[in-house]
């Protein structure tokens, strides 16, 4: 008997899936004919065993739509790694003419955009470039995009969407810090289409950029940005205002920190993007009203009814605007999931079909990845199809059981309703526990809490006044005033004792049993079956990630940019030296302390101990507050602080786990009455050693040449098996005398990526080469992290999570 097609189609949708995972596991592509040769094999292959009859076709569908899955990935992504940015025009001036093509963000600094490159020309000649860039124009002092550099630039005169432009700009590949557990920008940047970052040049010396007129190109992101401005003109509170621009436009850069603090702690954070949830009351609200009016149509024009019956009207109609509402506020993945998810069940509706839940989940995944393979990587994808599928999976009837039932009056629609909520957030509530655990390391306990009052009143109120509010703006105060009674509420949910749960993120072996465990807890099973998924969730809930044994010692240089941060580790203790830079010149701009160390330290399940401040420069310091704010437990030493009890000074010394730590400098007398430092900034350095009597740590901050002499004179016997570089690998250290003396084994750089000051400077790695001192930097190798009990290995991040769309910024 010939194969149902059904499950072949169901098992070759799989099949594309996994295809699509595998292939994005790639640590480099292959050539593209080697892609669309598995592209061509894997269709020719399902054509075949469409009509196979043998039970082991199901199998060969799972192969061949594998393999269409990765061929069509791998092609695409080739083809799109083709147009990458010569690493030639990096850092110097180009005239580019484009199209800015997005919502401008604005920030304190300057406004950040993408641009559609139509021309460009250096030195009188056309260069090729990239299709897409995303350049920052910076106004008054300003962070140069290839160093923390504050230079006076002409401020932009509000870039709009669609406007034609002429600018002088510099640019470099991709390029994105690389730490364990950290956010891959390379992906990110690579996913939006774009292949060359950089920014506006506009000082005084530089050619003024021109705006050459307006254009009918990307009329959404127009819109978009009109409405923006128009809530945030309206609304006096900032903080709202952000709140309703995510809402109604998508722009989920609005929202300040803060508030995205309080929305995770909470767990409502999936409420302030256009979620799965806003597309589907807007298209119910829609074909509930285009069916009332094509009825009142029918009244004066019956042949309209004949021609268009009401439910096709209303339902094409309902997605046609659904999905308007979903271009309109970004298109995101949750947008996309349920937009199609609606196309497809009404097709199936109007058709009078019906497919069984999994066949439309699948179906609707897989069009998303057609349209955006790489939205696998996002937390965001796995959040919102496992949340539908539980739904599903779950009560699958119960719809259908409601419609046939009489219609019942309305308390006890609302009834059902209000039950039907609680059912749900609680069923998503305790089934993403462990997904939310493994994907951000936190849980919301409050969160189910939180949700049975925030989603009611950000569905049905908040967000139809933001949208409503677009036609007549005094909604927008409403609804404003609905945004801050909300942020109170969450407010006081914030300050519940363990509002919040922070575990260490489990390896995969054990996450993956976890999810399945939080699946099986909430299905319609036997309890025996339950308490099954308990068991599979409890390894890791309760995982700890290996520490170093007695004795012994880790170093884990972060990759922060252009600043320093180290975290070293014993068997029960851990210590920070140095918090990392902050990435603006204002006092609350965003910090290495908030975007990178705090998260590696809740994914590692790290309570500090000590936190160590090298020097006051903010490339050093810039984290310290966000550190300090979420560690208030660890003991702070540093080089500037008016606490003698709180200075680094020469010969204090402590001992952690068979682990020695001693302050070599600076001395006591380096400091005067008032605590102040009596040497330079970098001179004042906390100089740090760590040993455990076999192997030993260096850490000198941005101590310079002639202090680096007077320690090596002071411990000519002073020997280190790992060095961080001083200053970055200034010229101005690593003086001969302190390698001669150390003797390092490895040496650690942290720089940025094509800093403006070439840190590290030739001459000093001409010192290592001379030496055979082997030397890593952080732009190329990312986190680097060294063991004691390993002393010959130094571990690259960037090497351990090798992905092919990192090697752009290599180059």
């Amino acid at each position: 008997m010939r194969a149902d097609k059904r499950p072949v189609g169901f098992v070759a949708l799989a099949g594309w899936v996994l295809g699509v995972g595998l292939q994005l596991q790639q640590a480099a592509l292959w050539p593209q004919w080697m892609h669309a040769a598995l592209l061509l094999t894997g269709v020719l292959g399902l054509v075949a065993v469409w009509r196979v009859r043998a039970a082991w076709v199901l199998a060969l569908a799972l192969l061949f739509g594998a393999a269409i899955g990765a061929g069509l990935t791998g092609l695409r992504a080739a083809h799109f790694a083709a147009s990458a940015l010569d690493p030639a025009l990096q850092g110097i001036d180009i005239e580019v003419t484009g199209r800015i093509a997005s919502l401008p963000q604005r920030s304190a600094e300057g406004e950040r955009f993408e641009l559609v490159v139509e021309s460009a020309r250096r030195a009188g000649g056309r260069v090729q470039l990239p299709e897409r860039l995303q350049l920052s124009w910076y106004g008054g002092p300003s962070a140069a995009d290839e160093g923390s550099r504050w230079a006076l630039t002409t401020g932009s005169p509000g870039l709009r969407a669609g406007e034609r432009w002429r600018f002088t700009v510099r640019l470099r590949s991709p390029h994105g810090n690389a730490n364990p557990h950290g956010f891959d920008r390379e992906r990110w940047l690579w996913e939006q289409g774009v292949q060359a970052t950089g920014y506006v040049r506009s000082g005084p010396r530089d050619p003024a950029p021109q705006r050459l007129g307006t254009t009918l190109w990307h009329p959404v992101d127009a819109l978009r940005q009109v409405v923006s401005e128009r809530i945030d003109a309206r609304v006096t509170n900032a903080r709202s205002a952000g709140v309703l621009a995510a809402l109604v436009v998508g722009d989920q850069s609005a929202i300040e920190r803060a508030d995205w603090d309080l929305f995770r702690t909470t767990g409502v954070a999936h409420l302030m993007s256009i979620s799965g949830l806003h597309v589907t009351l807007f298209a119910w609200l829609a074909i509930a009203l285009i069916g009332a009016g094509w009825r009142r149509l029918g009244l004066h024009w019956p042949r309209l009814l004949l021609a268009v019956p009401v439910p096709w009207a209303a339902a094409v109609g309902g997605v046609v605007l659904a999905t308007a509402y979903a271009v309109f506020s970004g298109w995101g993945v949750p947008s996309q999931r349920t937009v199609l998810m609606l196309a497809v069940v009404v097709g199936l509706r109007l058709s009078v079909r019906q497919w069984p839940w999994p066949m439309v989940w699948l179906l609707a995944m897989a069009a998303v990845l057609l349209l955006d393979p790489w939205a696998l990587m996002q937390a965001g994808f796995w959040l919102s199809f496992v949340a539908v599928g539980i739904l599903f999976a779950t009560d699958p009837g119960r719809r259908q059981r409601m419609q046939a039932e009489d219609r019942p009056s309305w308390p006890r629609r609302a009834v059902r309703a209000l039950a039907s909520l609680v059912r749900e957030q609680g069923v998503v509530t305790v089934a993403l526990a462990p997904l939310t655990l493994l994907l951000f390391g936190q849980f919301s306990v409050v969160g189910l809490a939180a949700n049975l009052v925030a989603i009611p009143w950000v569905t049905l109120l908040v967000t139809p006044l933001a949208l409503l509010g677009v036609f007549v703006p005094p909604l927008w105060d409403v609804a404003a005033w609905a945004v801050q009674a909300m942020s109170f509420v969450l407010q006081w949910f914030a300050q519940w004792p363990w509002a919040a749960l922070f575990r260490p993120v489990a390896p995969w072996t054990l996450a993956l049993p976890a999810v399945l465990g939080g699946v099986l807890l909430v299905l319609r099973t036997p309890w025996a079956v339950r308490l099954a998924g308990l068991l599979l969730m409890w390894p890791a809930l309760f995982y700890m990630p290996p520490r170093p044994a007695e004795g012994q010692f880790e170093l884990l240089a972060l990759d922060v940019g252009q600043g320093s941060a180290v975290l070293l580790r014993t068997a029960h203790h851990s210590l920070l030296y140095d918090t990392g830079p902050r990435y603006g010149p204002q006092a609350d701009a965003a910090d290495a302390g908030d975007r990178v160390v705090l998260p590696l330290l809740r994914a590692l399940g790290e309570q500090l101990d000590t936190v160590m401040v090298s020097h006051r420069d903010s490339d050093h310091s810039g984290g310290a507050a966000s550190v300090q704010a979420d560690q208030p437990q660890a003991r702070w030493l540093s080089s500037y602080d008016a606490d003698p009890a709180r200075r680094c000074v020469a010969g204090q010394r402590w001992h952690w786990d068979g682990v020695d730590f001693e302050v070599l400098h600076p001395l006591a007398s380096d400091f005067d009455e008032d605590g102040k430092g009596r040497l330079s900034t970098n001179a004042m350095s906390c100089v740090l050693r760590v040993s455990n009597g076999l192997q030993s740590a260096w850490l000198g901050g941005d101590i310079d040449a002639a202090h680096e002499v007077r320690l090596a004179m002071a411990r000519p016997d002073e020997r280190a098996t790992v060095m961080l570089a001083p200053h970055h690998g200034s010229q101005t250290s690593s003086s001969p005398v302190l390698l001669n003396t150390l003797q390092p084994r490895h040496v650690i750089v942290q720089s940025g990526y094509r800093n403006r000051f070439n840190h590290p400077a030739s001459v000093v790695l001409e010192r290592y080469a001379q030496r055979h001192i082997p030397w890593v930097n952080s732009p190329v190798c990312g986190a680097a992290t060294w063991r004691s009990a390993e002393p010959d290995t130094v571990v690259c991040q960037r090497e351990v999570d090798r992905r092919y769309w990192h090697a752009m910024s290599l180059k």
